[in-house]
């Protein structure tokens, strides 16, 4: 292969890597907010239909055939780590995943959402110093607190907000109401990230014990006969830890949803309950006004570049013609949610593979930053009077600023580290 080819490769390699980040990562943080503003309370269910997605998608990966009395049984693949240090993060994944969705039904904006789930690195930090050892630099201790400087303005940001409804006490209870609400759903964000800190701790753990570190970038994953997975007997030697994790992490949540059947089944009641969209199953003929609504979605006409509709003769088209297709509204966000949800797994687990963990953290910090942006721009005109937007601006750039600084803190501390290695192993020389 040239190099000409070979640089080529790279850069549609790194294109398609950050395509799925900004464009899955972003895309799902406008359906995830269109989808819960309108249906605040759905949390649950956004999560499973996230959860059985994913493990779906990944499901062909790790099945593998055994053979029983000249029968075919299909079974999981060996796996890297243990069942048991599963049980542990799976739990932590699940309750994590249903508090971050519950909490928009609190009234908590989607900018505060995204910058207070950007203080999990305050949490980390100090799980680790109490309880793994770790140490950190004077830069690294500086930034975390610019973090959680940034983390407490753009949450003061939103606890202002005022929905009055009336006059006199009427107003003051509404406030006072809307306040505690609001403390509600910055409490559940809190256990999160505590959750997630101790997720974190858990996972180096793991990985440390029964893989390589989480700061070695793992090969890709290598294509055999044609398919990701390759032949059935093949061994898990193709599936990197970090594939089996994100597998396990949401295949194995799956039996407690049952916990939450009664839920869930409420929040899809709700949801098939939304107004319908309707879509006509064809284009109306030029200058026709018998189509009770225009359509909604692309037909025929014009994508395939014709001039006109196409026409159809017939009882059956004629009776076609005035059907219309009923969908209800809350089915599309949930549908694009889902499906960015795992464009943006995908891309994320791309960069990990690729890059160190800091490259990967500077580059969600960037992600989120996008998401934040396009958030506001686009449903910021109808929060205005729920954000403060210099604070919450001011707390968002403090939050970035912080991140980076940690990374480079981090870069520093293994410099750092690497020089009095080399000088210990020097005098011993």
């Amino acid at each position: 292969m040239s190099i000409h080819a070979l640089t080529l490769a790279t850069i549609s390699d790194w294109a398609t890597t950050f395509t799925l980040i900004f464009g899955g990562c972003c895309s799902n943080a406008l359906t995830l907010e269109q989808l819960t503003r309108a249906h605040p309370h759905s949390g649950s269910l956004i999560t499973f239909a996230q959860f059985i997605t994913i493990s779906i998608h990944g499901l062909p990966k790790f099945l593998t055939t055994a053979w029983w009395h000249g029968l075919p049984i299909p079974k999981l693949r060996k796996r890297k780590i243990p069942l048991k240090p599963y049980l542990v993060q799976v739990a932590l994944f699940y309750g994590i995943s249903l508090l971050n969705n519950m909490a928009f039904g609190y009234s908590i904006p989607m900018p505060v959402h995204i910058i207070f789930r950007s203080g999990g690195l305050v949490v980390s930090m100090v799980m680790g110093w109490a309880f793994a050892s770790k140490r950190y630099t004077k830069l690294q201790i500086a930034s975390v607190l610019l973090v959680t400087t940034g983390v407490v303005l753009t949450t003061l940001s939103a606890s202002g907000a005022k929905r009055r409804t009336g006059s006199g006490s009427a107003t003051v209870t509404s406030e006072s109401a809307s306040t505690s609400r609001y403390a509600t759903g910055i409490a559940i964000l809190s256990l999160a990230l505590v959750l997630a800190g101790a997720l974190g701790l858990a996972q180096d753990w793991t990985y440390s014990r029964y893989t390589h570190s989480r700061s070695s970038a793992p090969p890709a994953p290598v294509a055999k006969n044609g398919h990701a997975n390759g032949s059935a007997g093949d061994d898990s030697g193709d599936i990197q830890p970090w594939q089996e994790s994100m597998f396990y992490l949401h295949f194995l949540s799956l039996p407690m949803f049952l916990f939450l059947r009664e839920d869930l089944a409420a929040q899809a009641t709700a949801l098939h309950a939304s107004e319908p969209l309707r879509v006509s199953l064809f284009a109306p003929a030029p200058g026709s006004s018998s189509s009770p609504l225009p359509p909604l979605m692309p037909t025929l006409y014009p994508p395939f570049g014709l001039m006109e509709p196409l026409t159809f003769s017939g009882p059956l088209i004629d009776r076609l013609k005035e059907q219309l297709l009923e969908i209800p509204s809350g089915y599309v966000p949930l549908a694009l949610t889902t499906l960015t949800s795992l464009v943006c797994v995908a891309g994320v687990n791309r960069l990990t593979a690729r890059v160190s963990s800091l490259t990967v953290t500077l580059v969600l910090v960037v992600r989120k930053a996008v998401s934040m942006v396009v958030s506001v721009f686009l449903f910021g005109a109808r929060g205005r009077g729920e954000i403060n937007a210099g604070m919450m601006w001011a707390g968002a750039a403090l939050v970035f600023l912080g991140t980076m600084g940690y990374a480079a803190g981090s870069r520093n501390g293994k410099a750092d580290k690497g020089r009095e290695k080399a000088k210990k192993k020097a005098k011993k020389d």
